[in-house]
This record gives C-alpha cells, sequence and structure tokens, in this order.
C-alpha cells in the first residue's frame, strides 16, 4: 500500500506536538498513522447509515489533500454540513482531511491514496450500485503535469494522479459519479475519468491555473462559487457549475488574472440518475458558510 509505504512506520506520537491535548476520541499513542487512520475510518462506516431501499441515495466524500492551507479543509468541513443539512444526505457523508488538526484537537483519517481507496471500496459495498450516486469532492494544489499534492509534513508527502483515481472509482464498482475537482490544471483529469455515468466539473482547463488557496483565502475561487454560492442556490449541481463558470470568469477580468476555464464534462447517462434523485429531494434551506471573509487585497495565489 501507497501510504504505508510512507508514513506507516511513523508512530502517532512523533506527529503530535507534545504540548498538544489528547482529543478524547483520539488513537492510543504508539500506533502507526496507518492504524490509527484505519481505527478512524471503521468509526466512521460505523456511523453510516443504512441505504434506503427504493429510493436514490447520495454518498458524499470530501477530500482535503494539502494540509498546508487551512482553505482546502475549510471547504471540505463545510461540504459536510451542507450536504447533510440541504440536501438530505446525513449520514452518508466520509471527508479525509490533511491538516494539522487531523492529528490533534479534530481526529480525521488522512487524504491518503489508500484512505480513499479504502473509502470508495466500503461505499461501493453499501450503496445501491444502479440508482445511488457518488460525489466525491476533492480540493488540494494541482500540477501541470495533472498529479494532485497529498501532503501534512512531516508525515506525508504524494501525489494522486488521473490513472490512480480512475482506478479507485473502478475497483470500488461505484458506476453513477460525480467528480469534483478544485485545483490547478484540473481539467487534464476529465480525459481519464470520463464515462458514460459520471459528471464531471473540474476548477480550470487542462493546462491552466485556478486561484483561491493561501493564507488570505477562505476558500478556493471555484469552491466559493460552486460549492457555497451554486449549490445554496440550485440543488443541481450542472446549473451550479453554470453560475459558478459565470461569476469565475467576471472575478477573474475584475482582478486581471489569465482564465482559468472551468470544465463539464456530461455522460450519456448520468443525467438521468441525477433528475431521479434530484425529484427526490426535499432542499434544505441555504447553509451559511463559517470561515469569515479575509483581506484580499494581495493577488492570490494560484492552486
Amino acid at each position: 500500500m501507497r501510504f504505508a509505504a510512507l508514513i506507516g512506520l511513523l508512530l502517532l506520537s512523533t506527529a503530535l506536538a507534545a504540548d498538544q491535548p489528547k482529543p478524547v476520541d483520539a488513537v492510543e499513542p504508539g500506533q502507526t498513522l496507518a492504524e490509527r487512520d484505519r481505527a478512524l475510518l471503521d468509526r466512521d462506516f460505523a456511523a453510516l447509515a443504512p441505504q434506503r431501499a427504493g429510493k436514490p441515495d447520495l454518498y458524499v466524500v470530501g477530500f482535503a489533500g494539502d494540509g498546508e492551507e487551512n482553505v482546502f479543509r475549510n471547504e471540505v468541513v463545510y461540504l459536510r454540513s451542507l450536504f447533510e443539512r440541504r440536501f438530505g444526505a446525513r449520514g452518508h457523508v466520509l471527508t479525509l482531511i490533511n491538516h494539522p488538526d487531523s492529528l490533534g484537537k479534530s481526529p480525521a483519517a488522512l487524504a491518503t491514496y489508500d484512505n480513499l481507496y479504502d473509502a470508495l471500496a466500503r461505499i461501493g459495498k453499501l450503496m445501491d450500485r444502479e440508482q445511488d450516486l457518488l460525489l466525491l469532492y476533492l480540493t488540494m494544489h494541482g500540477t501541470e503535469d495533472h498529479e494532485l499534492a497529498l501532503q501534512l509534513q512531516p508525515v506525508l508527502e504524494d501525489w494522486l494522479t488521473p490513472e490512480d483515481l480512475r482506478q479507485a472509482l473502478d475497483d470500488a464498482g461505484i458506476r453513477n459519479r460525480v467528480v469534483v475537482i478544485s485545483a490547478c490544471y484540473s481539467g487534464g483529469f476529465v480525459p481519464a475519468l470520463r464515462s458514460p455515468d459520471t459528471l464531471l466539473l473540474t476548477a480550470a482547463r487542462a493546462d491552466r491555473a485556478s486561484f483561491g488557496c493561501g493564507s488570505e483565502s477562505e476558500a478556493t475561487y471555484f469552491g466559493r462559487a460552486w460549492l457555497i454560492d451554486g449549490l445554496n442556490r440550485t440543488t443541481s449541481f450542472v446549473a451550479a457549475y453554470d453560475i459558478a463558470s459565470k461569476s469565475i470568469a467576471q472575478r477573474e477580468r475584475r482582478e486581471d488574472f489569465e482564465p482559468s476555464l472551468p470544465q463539464v464534462d456530461v455522460g450519456e447517462r448520468i443525467g438521468k440518475r441525477l433528475q431521479a434523485w434530484e425529484s427526490d429531494l426535499a432542499p434544505g434551506k441555504p447553509v451559511p458558510y463559517p470561515y469569515p471573509a479575509v483581506n484580499r487585497k494581495r493577488k492570490a495565489p494560484t492552486l
């Protein structure tokens, strides 16, 4: 397993600051991080609600890959709140988060390839593969070589490729997929992930950066426009993308940035499944974003 090869030999006690209080539900020091994460995933899956027979269910996985900045963690924490409160997915949301808090006051399984593979495999066994859907939301830095950064120093440094992601989804047997990637150059994931049963949304074209990471940001440009603003105005993922792409284009023109050109790819069969799910949905009220706006005088860094 890649995760074990990277950090399996590191003890949890060496990853936690000496003066950091031990959370009540943390795994005991002395375990490897891989063992700790397996226990946390077991805990999270034990808390999932059963699939509703005869009803289309949405399963949601949030994946915050880069632990060097709060913005990615912020979006995934909000993703859980939004989909539990507005989209009826309570009991069907799982988050994997690289952030210092994940090793301390808010224990969470880390956003590693192995944990993602395991999470998707377990969800694939729980869901009705014909009628249920998966929403996978990934937010982190991306490279021109179309790799997504998985890092939390000093315990993790890895990269997630389009082929990695496709393999994890295929091996899990998850048929109906909505994959959303908020990262620079994320359009480079579209060819590998495209299928008749997949909706793909990316923050940028394959050859373009996207914006909104860094300490001055409370949300990425795409996260703000699609997740926070768009999905509080509509329950349609594609309609929210239309709202987001227009909003991002206007913001980038106003701030004199090269257009990121978000991408959408709609498989020929996924629309029918999304319509069935949405027709059964009784949406809740809009959910406020809890992280306050920050000073944007400096140029927004790219993802």
